[in-house]
């Protein structure tokens, strides 16, 4: 008897057969906006699919290696990193991952929604990217605190171009080093000095604990200038040469790729996930830096400019990694046969694909609607869009990292014995989501964040609510039940707890609670985003997945019979 082999399931087109996507660009674009965007984003997609899928391949095998001498026992700490991380930082150049919404051509032709487009390309580049969207993550963030108008223009005008470059010879990436072992989220415990030079650089000193993307050619880093006061208020973000090349303090004779004098790489981690991103703990020692921005007050609130952005990438990794997972659980579920049917035509498994189609639309919801805020802060300066965004930013992080690694799992488990082999990739996914609810961030620390932005702006609350309501109305007149049941639910508990929270945030009750209250409130957000997408599309599945959100998330009603008979329109 032959042995079996199971067949491999016909991956779909990441653009193409991305229903939700599309859709999403169709209504924020415009159809002239949509036009323009499907030439990149099909060239992108094309990528993805054939040289970025083997990249992804290569740098997930060969993860990253540190060299710390030479062949005659001088110190190089040289990372060595694979083809396909190359090819990877080459595509993100190439394909203006980072610079979309900064071109001059990219916000003529889209103005604020440049950051739509750019989300698009990020769902469709991050989930096979050896997790490359982290060192792009970092560029983003990096790029948008040079690019305010109180960084000196020196530092912006060496640093934004090569940022911002599309000609993968030129394009860096960037680091942040935030983290120290004492502190970790605690920023203000940062022990790390900055000393102030004659020629108006500044060395810093110290230890920072987690440098993801260490290969990258800058970082930003937090540190204390002297004499300053403890506390985060007083850090301030320094940029930071990784490479001789860049610094003045090496010698002529120092080679271009070596470290950056003072810049010492102890180890690279070992870490659940994220294999291919090299990561290092490192140790600076009079490494030469430059202030971003003045280094005598408010660089906190500078550095959040990067935090924000990242929290949004973040956001963008998890919806984007939800959704490929589904497509590739789906496919073998179409291909796979279990007791004499295909696992496609099982009334259980149908159920369990189509629930998590309705949570991949709601993690892409939130992430959708949080790069559409920030293009209209940005270009247009809409006020209540930065307001929004304060409070939309970690509630769209908390909630979709949270989705994510769920959603990882049970996917997962749809490849039964295969999901747990190495061989197949597939386990790769579970490990990865774990980091979306840590990096910038865990859910608690992000759900404190929601408090203080809800204390910050004491409109914040009332403006939610008022949202819920007129979600509410469109569920009304949709007939969609479920979402109405949901928001009004919702509305219920948020009617007192939002009070509670914006007049005293420090209250044990209101702490003890920020995480409830957060979810609650991410999932509120999701569920009357897909509401007004439904109302402006009028899209079958996405009235669907609203009805089965609002139940299963916010009223705790069972589904599975609903979901089961709409697995066709929600992963068809």
């Amino acid at each position: 008897m032959p042995r079996f082999v199971q067949a491999m399931p016909v991956l779909p087109d990441v653009y193409a057969e991305d229903p939700i996507l599309r859709s999403w660009l169709q209504r924020l674009l415009g159809d002239e906006g949509f036009t323009n965007a499907e030439g990149p984003l099909k060239a992108l997609a094309t990528e993805v699919m054939g040289p970025l899928r083997a990249a992804h391949v290569d740098a997930e095998a060969h993860p990253p290696v540190l060299h710390r001498y030479d062949g005659w026992g001088g110190r190089v700490d040289r990372v060595e990193v694979s083809a396909g991380w190359e090819r990877q930082r080459v595509a993100a150049a190439e394909h203006a991952v980072v610079a979309m919404p900064y071109l001059p051509d990219a916000r003529e032709r889209w103005g604020a929604r440049a950051r739509v487009v750019q989300h698009a390309l990020l769902h469709l580049y991050s989930p096979e990217s050896a997790t490359f969207s982290c060192p792009v993550a970092m560029a983003d963030g990096a790029a948008a605190l040079l690019s305010r108008s109180d960084v000196d223009s020196g530092v912006r005008d060496s640093w934004l171009p090569r940022l911002l470059a599309t000609d993968s010879a030129v394009a860096i990436t960037s680091g942040q080093w935030m983290t120290e072992s004492q502190g970790g989220s605690d920023v203000g415990r940062a022990t790390t000095m900055a000393l102030p030079a004659a020629d108006g650089s500044w060395r810093i000193q110290g230890e920072k604990w987690f440098c993801s993307a260490i290969d990258s050619a800058m970082a930003v880093a937090l540190a204390r200038p002297r004499g300053a006061g403890g506390g985060s208020r007083s850090l301030v973000p320094f940029l930071i040469p990784r490479y001789a090349a860049d610094s003045p303090l090496a010698g002529f004779t120092t080679a271009p790729d070596s470290p950056a004098p003072g810049v010492l790489l102890h180890r690279l981690k070992e870490k659940l996930g994220t294999r291919a991103v090299p990561t290092a703990e490192v140790g600076l020692h009079d490494a030469y830096a430059l202030p971003v921005g003045n280094p005598d007050g408010g660089g906190l609130a500078r550095m959040m400019t990067l935090v924000v952005i990242t929290r949004l990438h973040n956001a963008a990794a998890a919806a984007a990694g939800m959704r490929r997972g589904l497509a590739y659980a789906t496919a073998y579920a179409r291909v796979r046969s279990v007791a004499g049917g295909r696992l496609a035509d099982n009334p259980l498994h149908r159920t369990t694909l189509a629930t998590l189609a309705v949570e991949a639309q709601a993690a892409f919801a939130l992430a959708a609607h949080a790069f559409a805020l920030l293009g209209r802060v940005e270009v247009d300066g809409d006020s209540s869009a930065e307001a929004e965004l304060r409070l939309v930013a970690p509630l769209a992080k908390l909630t979709t990292g949270k989705l994510a690694v769920s959603s990882a799992s049970e996917h997962l488990e749809c490849f039964g014995g295969a999901g747990y082999v190495e061989d197949t990739g597939i386990p790769r996914m579970l490990r990865d989501a774990q980091v979306l609810p840590i990096w910038e961030g865990t859910t608690n620390v992000l759900a404190v964040d929601v408090l203080r932005a809800l204390a910050h702006d004491p409109t914040a609350g009332t403006a939610f609510i008022a949202r819920l309501d007129e979600a509410t109305a469109q569920a009304s007149a949709l007939l969609i039940g479920g979402a109405v049941d949901g928001l009004r639910a919702a509305r219920f508990f948020l009617m007192d707890a939002l009070p509670a929270a914006t007049a005293d945030p420090r209250d044990e009750k209101v702490l003890a609670g920020a995480r409830h209250l957060a979810l609650t409130m991410g999932y509120a957000l999701a569920l009357a985003l897909l509401v007004e997408h439904a109302a402006a599309t009028n899209d079958e599945a996405t009235k669907v997945a609203a009805e089965l959100w609002g139940r299963s998330r916010l009223t705790a009603d069972e589904t599975a019979v609903d979901a089961h008979r709409t697995f066709d329109i929600l992963c068809g």
